[in-house]
């Protein structure tokens, strides 16, 4: 099971290196989670350098992806080269998860099929002028596309690729992990909340797997 986090330069830190750390609580002998890249070593927006485990190419082939958020996504949707790579990606055969303005990246390929997503505040009105309905809240989910809005939100978006591929008790036990001591239960309770309205209570992985 492969799951690659798209990171770009100017990827904003906390969506791609959250979602990668609470999607390796998870990990199983089975479980391979990537940052997925078109440049070898991609620097934050913060000036943080880190390896790519994988291409683009890799990435659209995986079995799900999370496309991470960053200060140069507007330049990276008027980037034919890149998004033509991206026209691979495809919900019906892969779980689809975009954090804040990732959402704007799923917009201009047009998979987001009519539904509305989540974002930050910043890219809004990008993505709405993209003719997308942007809500105003943390995690929306239907089918196997995903969204989310904030930086802390990616745990939601890492939680419900783990509920959809591994069932809901793993995404449980990846999220009290990391929750903050003295909080785990209040925490993992919201988390479990959040995700379940947007997918039938009780799904498993042999359920939910594209």
């Amino acid at each position: 099971m492969h799951i690659a986090i798209l990171t770009f330069d100017g990827f904003n830190e906390l969506d791609s290196l959250i979602a990668y750390g609470v999607l390796m609580r998870a990990r199983t002998p089975d479980w391979r989670v990537s940052i997925a890249s078109p440049v070898a070593r991609p620097v934050s927006m913060n000036g943080l350098t880190i390896e790519a485990h994988c291409t683009v190419e890799d990435a659209v082939s995986a079995d799900a992806v999370l496309i991470g958020s960053g200060i140069k996504t507007r330049e990276l949707v008027q980037d034919p080269a890149l998004m033509q790579q991206l026209k691979g990606l495809d919900p019906q055969r892969q779980l689809l998860a975009a954090q804040c303005s990732g959402a704007l990246i799923l917009a201009k390929l047009g998979l987001l099929g009519g539904q509305p997503a989540c974002t930050d505040l910043t890219t809004k009105p990008w993505v709405q002028e993209a003719g997308v309905e942007v809500l105003n809240q943390p995690f929306f989910a239907r089918g196997n596309v995903a969204t989310a809005g904030g930086c802390l939100a990616s745990s939601y978006l890492a939680a419900w690729l783990i509920a959809r591929l591994q069932g809901v008790e793993a995404a449980r036990e990846a999220i009290h992990y990391v929750a903050p001591v003295g909080e785990k239960e209040d925490v993992v309770r919201r988390t479990m909340a959040l995700l379940e309205a947007h997918m039938p209570l009780g799904l498993m992985a042999s359920d939910a797997a594209p």
